[in-house]
């Protein structure tokens, strides 16, 4: 059984301090042996999104990085759709905008989501994942979360940030179930940047341009090459049990073999995720911060204390991840909770 600690949000302007004090408690009772290099996993929010969670927040598990002679940077990947995080260069501009600019910024599967090793999991539905390169090659992460709601998921935390979040672009377009992306040919301009940038030679830019399916990798580049965004990401079926044991399968391959330490901010909660380029209003009020060693068991516990303080269920509907996920062993459901 693994152990939770928590700790009540009693004063937005102390959450630096008191995600310190959680991350100095864990790898003392945990005695959890720090690695010298240790990036801190995040998400830097979508353009217009204004819920994310704010970089001043980090200032305190960077400090105590810091005080132990650790060298971290923030690291995350590409998205599959079109915006400001679909490439490397945009998406470390729009860090900076959004002020993560105390330590560098690492996006973790290049430029366009090229750089990725394939994993080996063997599971039920996937027996290799196509997890970003730079975090593979880590030993250990701080994997931060924002615990929130989220459309297709249901809600977001530890395991989304370590399945969607790690992935490559072809990983992330991998686990909605339809891997080979698609054309809109009346957007289509015929360019050729697609079939020019394609490894595989898998765009067909004829009279009717199309994806050789046989051909196709599911790297997902050609989606963010596409000046016109006619090349989309199939959505018809993705959201499904398959959509969730593939994001679980994906959360198994990016924490394999790693001594990772999860820090999930429950606050800010919204209905939607941080993906979302507008401003949301979060729907229920902040409860507080929570770190483990296991995945499974913080989100767990995240759902868990937010529906005793509420007297009913939350986020009910993708809850089916936490059974699956605890199936193929990234974690177990139950846990200890320890109020800090």
């Amino acid at each position: 059984m693994a152990n939770v600690y928590f700790k009540h949000i009693n004063n937005t302007k102390q959450i630096s301090d008191d995600a310190k004090e959680l991350l100095k408690t864990i790898v003392e009772k945990e005695r959890i042996i720090l690695e010298k290099k240790i990036p801190i996993k995040v998400h830097f929010g979508e353009k217009g999104n204004v819920t994310y969670i704010s970089p001043s927040y980090y200032e305190g598990i960077i400090n105590y990085l810091k005080a132990n002679e650790i060298e971290s940077c923030f690291i995350e990947t590409n998205v599959l759709y079109r915006g400001d995080r679909n490439t490397r260069t945009k998406h470390i501009l729009l860090a900076y905008r959004h002020g993560f600019t105390q330590i560098p910024v690492v996006i973790a599967d290049g430029e366009i989501g090229e750089e990725y090793a394939n994993m080996e999991i063997n599971k039920k539905n996937l027996s290799n994942c196509k997890i970003a390169q730079k975090i593979v090659e880590q030993k250990q992460m701080i994997v931060v979360s924002h615990f929130k709601g989220h459309i297709g998921a249901g809600f977001g935390g530890a395991i989304k940030q370590l399945g969607m979040g790690c992935a490559a672009r072809g990983g992330k377009l991998e686990q909605h179930a339809n891997t080979i992306p698609i054309i809109n040919p009346i957007e289509c301009n015929k360019c050729n940047r697609c079939r020019k940038s394609c490894p595989v030679d898998a765009l067909k830019i004829g009279l009717i341009p199309r994806i050789d399916k046989k051909k196709c990798i599911g790297c997902a580049s050609c989606i963010s090459i596409c000046p016109e965004g006619a090349i989309k990401i199939n959505w018809l079926g993705s959201i499904s049990k398959n959509f969730y044991e593939r994001m679980a399968e994906y959360a198994y391959a990016a924490h394999k073999d790693k001594m990772n330490i999860y820090i999930t901010f429950a606050i800010n909660i919204t209905r939607n995720c941080d993906c979302e380029g507008h401003k949301m209003k979060p729907f229920l009020n902040d409860l507080g911060i929570f770190a483990s060693t296991d995945p499974v068991a913080i989100d767990m516990a995240c759902l868990d204390k937010l529906s005793q303080r509420e007297g009913k269920t939350v986020f009910r509907r993708g809850r089916y991840i936490l059974d699956y996920s605890e199936s193929i062993g990234l974690g177990r459901k139950d846990y200890n909770l320890i109020e800090i």
